[in-house]
């Protein structure tokens, strides 16, 4: 049986022993290996100079994670707009017969209805998916309330007078929403996928750059006489990698943080809020005066009731 010393023999094992080990090991194995063995020895806080990267790079890493931290962070809110039923009641249950037609077709519906029976009619006919948001979700119960009450009766003209402008306005949200994602989210998540990856990709080449070169420095420190010269070759051509990694990952930075193109898509999602909002705006004000003058008309004959 060989006597040989093996450092990773059970009881033999200490930290200089594996260091040894690994810068043996690095001159005779594959590049990968020799980094994955530089790689180790750095963890384990045996590894000896370590090559510095320039502060520019050092600087613009920075920069680049932080720039992926506001996509991801935005994104984790914003692709929410990508589904329908973002801010719908989650205890809300509606019938199919809630669902099954628009607030707006319903009222059309009933206003050309001569009887009774056509009026039930039309307001348990089915017509395409009724959209489930906020502002639809109230719209069909001010107007499911509003046939509670008799058709003379303000508060069921005013409920079905809110029930149409409300469905406007889930109309407007969900312009809003397909604005945001198919502009936005979209943009974010391609510059995710395509720019700031491609940073990544450079970054991980200078890492391993710099990983090969310092192993190529180690070897080169406990190089035989006769493989000094080639060893030094080596190093040569690890500097000469490393500095073109550099240059190329500094560039690939540069280019991902200076283009305007995430101003651009914050631009398009403030331009989608904007429009929702404004249009909102104006349904409600057109609605506001209508149930103003409803409510008042009802206070005078009140008044006039109990005078």
């Amino acid at each position: 049986m060989s006597s040989s010393f093996n450092p990773f023999a059970s009881g033999s094992l200490n930290m200089d022993s594996v260091n040894e080990s690994l810068k043996g090991l690095t001159s005779s194995i594959s590049p990968f290996a020799r980094r994955t063995g530089r790689l180790i020895q750095e963890r384990l806080g045996n590894a000896e100079e370590i090559t510095e990267l320039p502060q520019e790079y050092v600087d613009l890493e920075k920069r680049v994670d932080a720039l992926k931290a506001v996509h991801t962070k935005l994104l984790a809110v914003t692709s929410q707009y990508s589904h329908e039923g973002y801010d719908y009641p989650p205890n809300l249950r509606e019938s199919f017969v809630d669902l099954s037609r628009t607030v707006s077709e319903k009222v059309q519906t009933l206003a050309q209805a001569q009887t009774a029976a056509e009026a039930q009619a039309a307001l348990t006919s089915t017509s395409k998916h009724a959209p489930k948001t906020f502002a639809h979700a109230i719209s069909r119960a001010s107007l499911s309330a509003s046939h509670q009450l008799p058709m003379s009766d303000p508060l069921g003209v005013a409920l079905e007078k809110y029930a149409v402008a409300e469905e406007r306005v889930g109309e407007a949200q969900l312009a809003q929403d397909s604005l945001i994602s198919s502009r936005f989210n979209a943009a974010f998540t391609t510059s995710l996928n395509t720019s700031l990856k491609m940073a990544d990709r450079a970054r991980r080449k200078v890492t391993n750059a710099r990983l090969s070169l310092d192993a190529a420095k180690t070897t080169a420190r406990t190089a035989r006489p006769e493989r000094q010269d080639a060893a030094r070759v080596e190093v040569e051509q690890a500097e000469d990698d490393f500095v073109a990694a550099t240059e190329e990952a500094v560039s690939t930075m540069k280019s991902v943080l200076d283009t305007p193109e995430p101003l651009r898509n914050l631009t398009d999602l403030v331009a989608a809020q904007l429009a929702y909002h404004k249009a909102s705006f104006e349904i409600l004000s057109e609605l506001a005066p209508e149930i103003d003058q409803l409510q008042t008309e009802q206070e005078n004959k009140y008044r006039e009731a109990t005078a």
